[in-house]
C-alpha cells in the first residue's frame, strides 16, 4: 500500500474521530495511531529499542 493511501485513511479516521467523537476522540485517535506507527516500525526491524534510550552525552563522545 503506498504512502498516499494510509495518509488517506488515515486522514479520513482521523476527519471522523473529530467529527464524531469530539477534540477528545481525535487526540486519542492521533496518539493510537502514533503508537501503532512505532509497534509497525519495530515489527519491521526498521527501529531498534536502543535508539529511544541512548543517552546523548555517549553520542557526543563518539563525534569528537
Amino acid at each position: 500500500m503506498s504512502m498516499a493511501v494510509i495518509g488517506l485513511v488515515v486522514g479520513m479516521a482521523l476527519g471522523f474521530a473529530g467529527y464524531f467523537g469530539g477534540f477528545g476522540a481525535f487526540l486519542l485517535v492521533a496518539a493510537l495511531g502514533a503508537v501503532g506507527f512505532v509497534a509497525g516500525k519495530f515489527i519491521d526491524g526498521d527501529l531498534e529499542p536502543g535508539e529511544f534510550f541512548r543517552s546523548r552525552d555517549r553520542d557526543r563522545d563518539r563525534r569528537r
